[in-house]
């Protein structure tokens, strides 16, 4: 079953018992109806959530240990067909077409030039229309929140327009410099990819640390490898049912201090997730909760295969007002 699939169960259930009159009600649970977003302690105003603990000296330190001879680049490839986790839902998936070519130049002189000038100058020019949460991107902590509001308690009913959020969008995340640190489940437990709907726990990742000697600090960019990203290029096999975190390895990570969550695949959640009021409960928790990023499909094959455990990592979103989500090329440079 894919996770589209599981998606469509979910809302359908929900659905039935809306109709039926609320005769099933849902189950409250402490990351549902329990939960509440968090506050910054840093004050009202706050919209950086856990990147605010980058530093002129932290970015300059991880800088200095970085070898610059080898850089991963952690970003798949954009392209028509790719997988869309949201199509299902109305979103649209990533799409590409020529708006200029060399011969419909010649045969339509757009800029009235001439055929001479038309016969010398190639001029090719190209669109794309995307969801802002396909491919390699960053969830910002207006993606998801509780109860009407996200991360520092700003109100969608006062904060969200027709042209997005005013607060909390991909325009407000810095350029993001910071350790890195993989966390390789899937080798850890000596697969090429978890099992689909396996329970990644708090100690698979404390395991997955210890396999590869790292510990994870307080301001670290986690970097989470379940094996699914090695199938990217079909958008089928990669769409289908994953693997995911327990909220017990979410408040994990938070615990530890990570900064940011990355995962190589459409999203941290387990779907369905197990809980009656809320179907995305890791992305509520860590956004919302938390005030900690969430970096999904990032390809992580290259370092697990030359086993980089540890990394100068350096990645900026595209700054688009008012988004909950926006495309990121990340990259990673071992440590000396």
């Amino acid at each position: 079953m894919t996770r589209k699939m599981q998606f469509r169960t979910f809302a359908a259930i929900a659905a039935t018992m809306l109709l039926a009159g609320g005769s099933a009600p849902l189950l409250a649970s402490e990351r549902g109806e329990g939960a509440r977003v968090g506050t910054s302690s840093i004050g009202p105003d706050d919209q950086l959530g856990r990147l605010s603990m980058m530093s002129e000296k932290s970015r300059s330190d991880i800088l200095a240990k970085a070898q610059g001879n080898r850089v991963y680049d952690l970003a798949f490839n954009f392209f028509t067909g790719m997988p869309s986790c949201c199509t299902d839902f109305g979103d649209p998936p990533f799409q590409f077409w020529m708006t200029h070519t060399p011969g419909g130049t010649l045969h339509d002189d757009p800029l009235k030039a001439g055929r001479p000038a038309n016969e010398i100058v190639t001029y090719s020019g190209d669109a794309i229309s995307m969801y802002t949460h396909v491919g390699t991107h960053i969830d910002t902590l207006a993606h998801f929140g509780l109860h009407g509001k996200v991360w520092n308690g700003f109100e969608a009913s006062r904060h969200l327009g027709d042209k997005g959020w005013d607060v909390n969008g991909a325009d407000k995340i810095p350029p993001i410099i910071a350790r890195g640190v993989l966390i390789d489940v899937a080798r850890y437990k000596g697969l090429a990819e978890l099992a689909d709907g396996y329970r990644i726990t708090a100690q698979d990742l404390k395991g997955a640390l210890k396999a590869g000697r790292v510990r994870l600090a307080k301001g670290d960019v986690a970097l989470i490898r379940t094996g699914r990203g090695a199938k990217f290029r079909d958008a089928k096999a990669y769409a289908a049912e994953a693997a995911g975190l327990t909220i017990e390895a979410a408040q994990y990570l938070a615990g530890e201090g990570a900064m940011i969550v990355g995962v190589d695949q459409f999203s941290p959640d387990l779907m369905p997730s197990g809980l009656d009021d809320n179907y995305l409960p890791v992305h509520t928790y860590l956004l919302g909760e938390q005030g900690i990023p969430i970096m999904e499909n990032v390809d992580l094959e290259a370092l697990s295969r030359d086993g980089v455990y540890e990394m100068a990592f350096i990645g900026t979103p595209l700054k688009i007002e008012g988004a909950s989500g926006a495309p990121i090329r990340p990259i990673a440079m071992p440590l000396r």
